[in-house]
């Protein structure tokens, strides 16, 4: 298997905290620094919330303006994702960020439940989000936290709501949304690739725990990855993750075991049809 992996790197998220893993990375600057150690490591995407100072997360655009600058500047070429998340805000502030034009942003195409919340995102929201991607021209990554998801990007693809080849993640693990199943795993690969096409490139998360196992699973069967503190503050039971940049090396271990090259960013942005970096 010679196709290179791209690694991605969700280097906050909405929930963890520096009480949880002292390694979170809260402020911009933090930011900044934890996405460089990990683009040195192979991350070739970095997926970014941004926090206010007390650690609760934020919508705030200004923020994520000046995570961008710095990211640009420190990590060239990098792909910037910004999340849409419904844990960082509510309605159309979700989407205050993507005038900045990003490369990426997460598009959540449904509603699921979450450990102790719907994870709410109505129709018109999704519809709105949609349409400012393709208004700033930044390529969504479809979150499928079921597969009812995957079906839904294909249905907004053929409205001419997505620009391209849909990228679609599959989420797993969870809790009270989709577990960690292996037939179901496959069957997702087996949907995306029978609706987009047998190339169509797709990406796997795992949650806590799960992350080792969807990164060895999604690495094995052709796929892209996701890894970072967002999903998972700990290297195994007994250690914490030392770093953002610490979970990539993993997975970048994981591409050599199964003699997958590690996809440069510049290799990511033509696979997935992102502007070249200097017109980003």
């Amino acid at each position: 298997m010679t196709n290179p992996c791209t690694i991605c790197v969700a280097i906050t998220g909405s929930l963890p905290t520096k009480a949880n893993n002292s390694a979170v990375p809260i402020s911009v600057s933090e930011q900044v620094e934890s996405t460089h150690e990990a683009f040195e490591a192979g991350a070739a995407i970095v997926h970014a919330h941004v926090r206010n100072d007390d650690e609760t997360p934020s919508s705030d655009a200004e923020k994520f303006a000046r995570l961008k600058e710095g990211l640009e500047k420190h990590c060239p070429g990098m792909i910037i994702q910004f999340s849409t998340g419904g844990r960082s805000g509510a309605g159309q502030a979700r989407g205050a960020m993507l005038p900045l034009r990003p490369d990426m942003a997460s598009l959540s195409v449904g509603s699921n439940n979450f450990p102790t919340r719907v994870y709410e995102t109505p129709p018109d929201l999704v519809d709105w989000l949609a349409t400012e991607m393709l208004a700033h021209d930044v390529k969504p990554e479809i979150e499928a936290f079921d597969l009812s998801h995957i079906l839904k990007a294909k249905e907004m693809a053929d409205k001419g709501q997505l620009a391209g080849t849909p990228y679609v993640q599959f989420v797993m693990g969870v809790e009270n949304a989709m577990p960690v199943d292996r037939e179901v795993f496959d069957f997702y690969i087996k949907t995306v690739h029978r609706l987009f096409g047998p190339d169509a490139p797709w990406c796997a998360a795992g949650i806590c725990q799960h992350q080792l196992t969807l990164n060895e699973w999604a690495i094995a069967a052709g796929g892209h990855v996701r890894t970072g503190l967002e999903d998972n503050v700990r290297l195994d039971r007994d250690r914490l993750a030392p770093s953002n940049a610490a979970l990539v090396r993993r997975a970048v271990e994981i591409c050599h075991k199964n003699e997958r090259p590690v996809a440069t960013w510049a290799e990511a942005r033509a696979m997935l049809g992102l502007r070249r970096h200097e017109e980003a």
